[in-house]
């Protein structure tokens, strides 16, 4: 059982990169980073320059 609850917890955790959130969240890249100027969308992690991400949970919670 807690191996379950861990896998739940990093999946949620997990950051996801551009191409996957628009897996989950089937919009254009353009409607995508609109979203997030109107705050429709949660904000990007940017882990430098180039590197933008989101987290799994954020990006799911929007589906729900």
């Amino acid at each position: 059982m807690k191996q379950d609850h861990e896998k739940v917890k990093t999946d949620s955790d997990r950051l996801l990169k551009i191409g996957e959130v628009l897996k989950i969240i089937p919009v254009s890249k353009s409607t995508w980073w609109k979203w997030i100027r109107e705050g429709k969308a949660p904000q990007p992690i940017r882990l430098g320059t180039r590197c933008t991400f989101w987290r799994h949970s954020d990006v799911t919670n929007l589906t729900n």
